[in-house]
């Protein structure tokens, strides 16, 4: 059975108390703003991702030569890796200060095995270091804005899980109540704590660590000492 975009308004209407369930109806304006409203909540989400229970994967392929490459939509990327033929491989993350701060040749070409994200208007920057040398396919997995909603007997159930949907319509009540400068009833306002808070343990980032030892042998070498002998380091 479908859940349309219309009936999460009208629910949302309801539990922020602007309409009354019993004696009133919501109507065509109330459902116009509504939509409007639900697609603000939406792109809150697109903040830092953290309560968008969704990771996506998003395949691309590396130019030679070229360092930056534009994901669109993306929020926050998780991993990145290249094919070589059937053999993948991890690359690691840079902060900002490590992957743009520190002394490097810039115009090397070869195996690319680091990277780091710049948040852009719709998207994100992926800077890439080595340059690749040739047109690697890529694979990033990570959580991407959600697309706003159009059409008012667009089906969620299509889109989202229903907890999903129970968060969406909860958030909107509150967007409503705030639109309309009342405050949130106290249930609603407890179940969407509860809510929030549920999600955040839904899909989190993995931020398990790895231990590095200068003692080991193997896991020292990278790609770049591979190809280079010697050279900068970034």
């Amino acid at each position: 059975m479908p859940f349309t975009a219309r009936e999460l308004i009208v629910k949302a209407y309801y539990l922020s108390g602007i309409v009354s369930r019993k004696f009133q109806t919501v109507t065509g304006d109330q459902l116009t703003d509504g939509l409007s409203l639900l697609n603000e909540a939406l792109a809150t989400e697109g903040i830092d991702g953290q309560l968008i229970p969704y990771y996506q994967e998003y395949t691309f392929t590396a130019v030679p030569g070229q360092e930056v490459y534009f994901i669109p939509g993306l929020i926050e990327p998780e991993t990145l890796t290249f094919n070589i033929g059937d053999v993948r491989y991890s690359m690691q993350y840079r902060q900002r200060r490590k992957y743009f701060g520190t002394s490097r040749a810039d115009n090397i070409r070869s195996l690319p095995y680091e990277w780091h994200i710049e948040r852009k208007l719709n998207g994100a920057d992926l800077y890439m270091f080595f340059l690749p040398n040739v047109d690697y396919p890529l694979k990033l997995w990570g959580k991407f804005k959600l697309d706003d909603i159009t059409d008012l007997c667009e089906d969620l159930l299509l889109k989202y899980d229903r907890y999903f949907i129970k968060y969406l319509t909860y958030a909107l009540a509150r967007e409503i109540a705030d639109e309309w400068g009342m405050p949130l009833p106290t249930e609603t306002k407890e179940e969407l704590a509860r809510l929030e808070e549920t999600l955040t343990y839904v899909s989190p980032m993995d931020l398990t660590t790895k231990k590095r030892s200068t003692f080991r042998s193997g896991d020292v070498i990278n790609y770049g000492y591979a190809n280079l002998g010697t050279g900068w380091l970034p």
